[in-house]
């Protein structure tokens, strides 16, 4: 099942009404830099404290959302948590330094970086101002791998909006108009 922009709001309501402070990241990112809908999400990616993990799996325990143990990967990449009704929470965790710097275990001494400076954007989903990692830090993070037509959908809209750099197969499409909804894969 799809997550809306009200499904996203009382999502993101529930581990804030629990004092829990997380960065919308990927697709749900994008679009609330954008500041509008753009595209179906299937989940809900959002950047939190390693140490915060047992406080969010218990505020949307609430809400009806169950560690999905059969999603890879999984910890200490990411903790995927779904609901009955399919909707996916799939929740980043970071170590944060000294210098506020967000550190991702993703295995095998590979790191994931969320830098400091890169956790400051501010978004908008169904009204409510949210926070966000800046549109460089979303395009940085969508590198390394084959895009797919959804990343070119996002990469698109945040160097039409932003002016941020993306890659030649994505700069033809940024320069030709918004990417249209039905083009994008359910």
């Amino acid at each position: 099942m799809e997550i809306d922009a009200a499904a996203a709001s009382r999502i993101l309501g529930q581990l804030e009404a629990a004092g829990l402070v997380v960065w919308l990241d990927g697709g749900w990112g994008v679009d609330a830099l954008v500041g509008r809908q753009t595209r179906p999400h299937q989940d809900l990616d959002l950047v939190i404290a390693r140490d915060d993990l047992a406080a969010a799996r218990q505020a949307l325990a609430a809400a009806g959302f169950t560690h999905d143990a059969t999603a890879v990967p999984g910890l200490p990449a990411r903790l995927v948590l779904v609901d009955a009704a399919g909707r996916q929470v799939d929740l980043h965790p970071v170590r944060f330094d000294r210098s506020g710097n967000g550190w991702q275990d993703l295995g095998a001494d590979a790191w994931g970086a969320y830098p400091a400076e890169e956790l400051t954007a501010t978004g908008v989903i169904a009204g409510c101002a949210v926070r966000c990692k800046t549109p460089s830090l979303e395009v940085r993070h969508r590198l390394g791998y084959p895009l797919t037509a959804t990343d070119r959908h996002d990469l698109a809209l945040l160097a039409r909006r932003f002016g941020v750099a993306v890659p030649p197969t994505v700069a033809d499409l940024a320069a030709g108009g918004e990417p249209s909804q039905e083009r994008m894969p359910p």
